[in-house]
C-alpha cells in the first residue's frame, strides 16, 4: 500500500515553511522545488560517517541537478561532537569554499547534525538558508522542527545556539528502516511526550499501535510523525522563541538534561534521558497533586514497553540540583520543571527542592 506524502505548515508569518512527511522523499525532486538559491548558488551537504554512506549520493543527485555546485562537510559522529570544534569545522569548510550569502546547507541527519548545522547556518555571514533532512526518529518529531540550533557545553546542553528556521523539513520515512533499535526507541521517547502534555487522546492512539511502530509499520509512523508535528507545529506557531507556552515541550527535558551533561554527552542517548526524566517529571507532577499515580503507572509502563530506561544514574540528588540549575526555565537560580497539570495539559511551575530530592531517590538506581 502506497503511503501519501504529508505536509505539515509551521505558521509563522514570513518564516513558514512546510513539513513534508512521506516514504522515498530524498530521492525525488519535487521534495526539493521552490527552494532559495536554484541555479545560481551553492548546495553544502553537512552530515556523519553512518549516514553519508547511507544517503549522501542519494541527495547529491538531487541537488546536482538544481544547483550550480554540489559540496558535502563531513561530522564526527555522535553527541559528544555537538560542539565548538564541530561548528568550527563547518565555518572552516564553508570559508575555503568560498561560500556566500545564497549558499543553502542541507544537513542530513540526526539531531546532533540538525542542531549544528543549523546552528553554523545561523552565524555564518549572519545567517544563510538551510534545510532539514531528518533521518532519525527523534529528529523527524522534534529536533528538526521549530528553528532550534545549539552546540552543548560541558556545563550544560543545548546552552550556547540561536533561533533559526530552515527553509524546508523532509522527513523521508525510508530512511527509519536503517535506524538501530536503541535509536528507534530513544525517538519513541519524544513521540510518547506530546501525549501527556497536548493530546492525551494520541497517547492513547500509540499504546494501541505501539507494535505497529515498533516494526517500523509506514502507516503508523506516517502517523506518528505528523500527529508529533502537528502538535510542535501549533506550538512554535504561538510562541517561536520559548517565552511561555513552547516551554512545555521540554516535558521530561530538564531531569534529562542533567543525565546527559552528568554521566557526559552520549553515554545515554538524548532519548533515554528523556524518557527517563518523564518519569521522574509524572511522578513530580503527581506529588505536586496535579495527576494521580494511575497516570505515572501508566505513562512509566509505555516508556518501558518501549525500551527505555525507567531509572536514572545515580549521580546524587545534589548533583542532579546543580545541573538542573543549569537549565533555560530557570529563573534566578530557580528550577522550573515542565509538569502535566492534567492529562493532555501542561504547564512550567517551579518545585521545593526537597520534592524533587524525593523524585530523585525514587527513580536512581
Amino acid at each position: 500500500m502506497s503511503i501519501p506524502t504529508d505536509r505539515v505548515t509551521v505558521a509563522l508569518s514570513d518564516r513558514g515553511y512546510d513539513i513534508l512527511i512521506g516514504p522515498g522523499l530524498l530521492g525525488q525532486g519535487s521534495s526539493f522545488d521552490s527552494l532559495q538559491g536554484q541555479g545560481d548558488s551553492s548546495a553544502v551537504v553537512v552530515s556523519n560517517p553512518l549516514v553519508a554512506g547511507l544517503y549522501k549520493h542519494r541527495l547529491l543527485e538531487v541537488l546536482a541537478t538544481r544547483y550550480r555546485q554540489v559540496l558535502f562537510v563531513e561530522l564526527p559522529d555522535g553527541e559528544a561532537f555537538k560542539n565548538w570544534s564541530s561548528l568550527d569545522l563547518i565555518f572552516e569548510f564553508l570559508l575555503k569554499a568560498h561560500c556566500d550569502r545564497k549558499t543553502v546547507i542541507f544537513a542530513l541527519g540526526g539531531g546532533v547534525v540538525g542542531d549544528v548545522a543549523g546552528f553554523a547556518a545561523a552565524s555564518y555571514m549572519r545567517g544563510i538558508p538551510f534545510v532539514q533532512i531528518p533521518t532519525t526518529l527523534l529528529a523527524q518529531v522534534d529536533s528538526s522542527v521549530g528553528g532550534k540550533t545549539a552546540i552543548n557545553h560541558p556545563l550544560g546542553k543545548n546552552m550556547i545556539g540561536a533561533f533559526y528556521q530552515p527553509l524546508r523539513v523532509i522527513a523521508d520515512l525510508d530512511t527509519l528502516d536503517t535506524l538501530p533499535d536503541r535509536e528507534l526507541a530513544a525517538g519513541l521517547a519524544e513521540v510518547i511526550k506530546y501525549g501527556p502534555i497536548a493530546d492525551n487522546a494520541f497517547l492513547g492512539w500509540i499504546e494501541t499501535n505501539f507494535d505497529a511502530l515498533w516494526s517500523r509499520d509506514k502507516k503508523a509512523l506516517a502517523y506518528a510523525v505528523k500527529r508529533s508535528c502537528e502538535i510542535k507545529a501549533w506550538v512554535v506557531g504561538q510562541d517561536e522563541r520559548e517565552s511561555g507556552l513552547r516551554a512545555i515541550l521540554n516535558f521530561g527535558h530538564t531531569f534529562g538534561h542533567a543525565i546527559e551533561a552528568g554521566m557526559g554527552y552520549g553515554i545515554w542517548l538524548h532519548g533515554e534521558a528523556v524518557g527517563c526524566g518523564m518519569v521522574m517529571a509524572a511522578d513530580l507532577s503527581n506529588r505536586l497533586g496535579l495527576i494521580d499515580e494511575a497516570y505515572v503507572d501508566r505513562l512509566t509502563r509505555l516508556i518501558e514497553r518501549a525500551k527505555l530506561p525507567i531509572h536514572g544514574p545515580a549521580l546524587g540528588a545534589d548533583r542532579y540540583l546543580e545541573l538542573m540549575r543549569i537549565d533555560k526555565k530557570s529563573e534566578g537560580g530557580e528550577i522550573r520543571f515542565v509538569v502535566i497539570d492534567s492529562p493532555g495539559r501542561a504547564s512550567v511551575r517551579p518545585a521545593p527542592d526537597d520534592v524533587v530530592r524525593d523524585v530523585i531517590a525514587a527513580h536512581t538506581a
